[in-house]
């Protein structure tokens, strides 16, 4: 059995091996990483002779920390990556290509019903109602979308908002506010089952889910990275920034929002970016942060969203697809009860 992981940001990390009586035998470790001392690779491989074949990413990582020596440095790889990489020699781990990936565009919707669809269709992938999607969409009206956790005075002054027409909503996800445009910005949603990113930190799982973007980017003769956490960037400016919420049913939420003709005075105005924030950004203001798409392409909207389609497929494989009349009615429903109502919105004052 054979296993491989590129760790984002890091090296390649190869696993052989075989299971006998429900045991791994023959482990092999290799890959085009950096470790000191020499001996401890044959630890490593040690290690995970022996494991059940049913152990869990957390415990084939532990086994390789307690089996290494104290002297041991690991560069470009982690016991977390050589755990992921059994557990795909086992299948118990997946890639992109192990699944059929669906591609849902459109069309425009109001802000509350676009989150509440982040909602649905990432539960129903997680329960294996929807093949794993990749969706990029659009919104009818501007607003002021929040992270999970922020509170709403802290992040919008309310009389910018109004000034301008953006109304406040929030999200299941964590992370940062985010202006949105109709027209103005790119957002996908990437909804996947957590075998995808099986043993993967969450910061691991963030460049690992947007390694096809960044790549589609450059494409375009961007001169984009993956900045951790969460942002993708250029020289220039921050392009656009990425949250992340793993449901219970499985599903992964992976949705990134991506300046492409942005007003950064109208911004300044709407959000409350403090001096704490932008501390370490080695900037003075916040219009400064995100230099958006058109700027550096010069091209219309919908052909940064087509290579970026055909990135994907190229990479992982993908087929059109459409949103089922249950999963809008899901997403109504899921408005109703819970994102446009005050006790959501509100429930961070």
């Amino acid at each position: 059995m054979h296993g491989e992981v590129k760790v984002p940001g890091g090296k390649l990390v190869v696993v052989d091996l075989e299971v006998d009586g429900g045991r791994l035998s023959q482990v092999r470790v290799a890959g085009d990483f950096f470790l000191e001392p020499d001996h401890a690779l044959a630890a490593i491989d040690a290690a995970l002779t022996g494991l059940p074949a049913d152990a869990s990413t957390d415990e084939i990582a532990d086994a390789v920390r307690r089996g290494l020596p104290d002297d041991a440095v690991l560069l470009g790889f982690s016991p977390e990556s050589i755990a992921t990489a059994v557990r795909r020699a086992l299948r118990r781990a997946t890639e992109w290509r192990d699944y059929r990936w669906r591609l849902l565009v459109g069309p425009p919707l109001p802000p509350v019903t676009q989150l509440a669809l982040d909602e649905v269709l990432t539960d129903r992938v997680g329960s294996g109602l929807r093949e794993p999607t990749l969706r990029i969409w659009d919104w009818t009206e501007p607003a002021v979308v929040i992270g999970s956790f922020q509170s709403v005075r802290n992040e919008v002054d309310p009389e910018g908002a109004a000034r301008h027409g953006f109304d406040v909503v929030r999200r299941i996800s964590g992370g940062g506010a985010m202006l949105m445009e109709p027209g103005g910005i790119i957002t996908y949603s990437i909804y996947a089952p957590i075998a995808l990113v099986e043993g993967m930190s969450f910061a691991d799982s963030y460049a690992f889910l947007d390694a096809w973007a960044v790549e589609a980017l450059r494409s375009l003769g961007i001169d984009a990275e993956y900045r951790p956490l969460n942002d993708i960037s250029s020289p220039k400016g921050k392009i656009g920034g990425a949250a992340q919420k793993r449901l219970a049913s499985g599903g992964v939420l992976h949705h990134v929002t991506m300046s492409y003709d942005m007003d950064g005075a109208k911004l300044a105005e709407v959000l409350r970016i403090g001096r704490e924030k932008l501390s370490d950004k080695g900037i003075a203001s916040a219009a400064k942060r995100v230099d958006p798409l058109r700027a550096q392409t010069g091209l219309a909207r919908e052909e940064i969203v087509g290579r970026m389609i055909d990135t994907f497929r190229e990479r992982h494989g993908l087929e059109e697809d459409a949103l089922l009349p249950e999963e809008l009615s899901a997403a109504e429903r899921l408005v109703r009860e819970k994102f446009a109502t005050e006790a959501w919105t509100h429930r961070v004052p």
